[in-house]
């Protein structure tokens, strides 16, 4: 039985980490924290009250008036801001064009990786984001890095947002993930990269149930 470890789960943008790893979750019986969803709902505070990303005083005199939790509404997790259920509200066009501009800032990185730390301690959790297996969890027992080919993850991502947003095209979301790519691999705090002893895990002709057997047989793998 696979028990009492942290198993980390990074890679790009729109390469199928959430779904798979709360897929994972549910088969291992494992707590699952969705960290881009922290990052998403501090961009969301921080438009509400009209700061820019670039106003650091204001965003350090902000963040101890962040609360984020996470609660099971119809059996589904959904991510609480200040006791407000906004995970809906995280996933508008606007919130996923600023998310990484936000995401930079030093306060704000420095704010939520403590708060992903704590929520680690009792280990049996996937954890999933990006840097999560190189800053947040870097002695995760297992490091998973997804990636897949742009076209593929601009593809699955317009069409799990097209219902919700009719007019998006396929040429907005992939601009979206390209820029998204540069920014999360380029910024000065906590770049993504590779961990040196992570699972690679090319998703690009793999479903998700694939995905999911690829990661438990790596496990089974490294530990019986």
């Amino acid at each position: 039985m696979i028990n009492d470890i942290i198993i980390a789960i990074d890679g790009h943008s729109g390469c199928g980490k959430s779904t798979t790893s709360k897929l994972l979750a549910k088969n291992l019986n494992f707590k699952y924290l969705d960290s881009g969803a922290m990052y998403r709902a501090v961009t969301l505070f921080f438009i509400n009250r009209g700061i820019s990303h670039c106003d650091t005083k204001k965003i350090e005199n902000e963040l101890d008036n962040i609360i984020i939790d996470f609660k099971y509404v119809k059996d589904n997790q959904h991510i609480f801001l200040n006791n407000q259920d906004v995970e809906n509200d995280i996933r508008s066009d606007e919130i996923s064009n600023k998310v990484s501009l936000f995401s930079s800032n030093s306060s704000i990185r420095k704010f939520l990786v403590n708060k992903q730390k704590a929520f680690g301690v009792n280990k049996n959790i996937i954890v999933e984001g990006r840097d999560i297996t190189t800053v947040v969890f870097p002695d995760a027992e297992i490091k998973v890095f997804m990636t897949a080919e742009i076209q593929v993850r601009a593809k699955r991502r317009f069409n799990e947002m097209k219902s919700k947003n009719p007019e998006i095209t396929y040429s907005d979301v992939i601009k979206n993930l390209e820029d998204r790519d540069t920014q999360d691999s380029n910024r000065k705090d906590s770049p993504l990269v590779i961990a040196d002893d992570a699972f690679i895990l090319d998703t690009s002709d793999l479903e998700i149930k694939d995905q999911v057997d690829k990661i438990i047989n790596f496990i089974e793998n490294k530990f019986y």
